[in-house]
């Protein structure tokens, strides 16, 4: 009986994989990319994925993909969300496979640290994604309406600017990833009201007046303070 059990285990072992997968997204180029790495699978040769790694049995779940996320964009503390848990049956022809995916924001000014070494990562607009593999597409497109759902009442879109920035280049965040224009002035007036803003004592040049530069408040409690900030 016992030995029953343990060939039950065993075998149930060799038919499972668990992963962590972490979706990347960051401002480059102006538009909103995601990293991607070359499929290594032999069903996804010349393919593309959502980049990941297997389940560490030392380290929790979290750990696991900032350790995956800090070895690609040499960032040590990203914003890190768990998004959903993957564990349909046929998502693998051999094996039951399970994928924890997680989703991070790398700030603009940031994803020039990105490990490039090799035509193996690379960025890619979300808009205009390469094959990927198995449900990969899917996985990465249900993370984009995520982060456009969060950006409508959390201040998750400033996880993508730097640390100061100008209100222009916060209503260009917000377009870009909502995909549409926003009035200037309502945006203006709307994200000054929500008070999870503040102005610094710096300006940014450029072509015309030096514009205001301004940075979120760390003590802003955005969920509160932004909600349904753009309806």
């Amino acid at each position: 009986m016992i030995l029953s059990l343990v060939m039950t285990k065993i075998e149930m072992d060799s038919l499972l994989l668990c992963e962590i997968r972490v979706v990347i997204f960051s401002l480059y180029e102006n538009r909103l990319q995601s990293l991607l790495s070359k499929s290594i699978e032999p069903l996804g040769s010349g393919q593309w994925e959502i980049p990941g790694s297997p389940i560490k049995p030392d380290l929790s779940l979290e750990e696991t993909a900032s350790t995956a996320l800090t070895r690609l964009t040499n960032i040590q503390e990203p914003y890190l969300e768990q998004l959903f848990t993957y564990g349909e049956t046929n998502r693998h022809p051999e094996k039951q496979l399970i994928s924890v995916v997680y989703f991070a924001l790398i700030p603009t000014d940031s994803h020039q640290n990105t490990i490039l070494i090799d035509q193996d990562i690379k960025w890619s607009p979300v808009s205009s994604l390469p094959m990927l593999v198995a449900d990969h597409h899917q996985i990465l497109q249900y993370a984009v309406r995520r982060l456009r759902y969060k950006l409508e009442y959390s201040a998750v879109g400033f996880e993508l600017l730097p640390d100061t920035f100008t209100l222009s280049e916060l209503q260009q965040t917000y377009e870009i990833i909502l995909e549409e224009t926003l009035d200037k002035r309502n945006f203006r007036r709307r994200i000054l009201q929500a008070g999870i803003i503040e102005p610094t004592p710096h300006q940014k040049g450029g072509e015309g007046r030096p514009a205001r530069l301004y940075r979120y408040r760390p003590d802003a409690i955005a969920e509160v303070k932004a909600r349904r900030l753009f309806p």
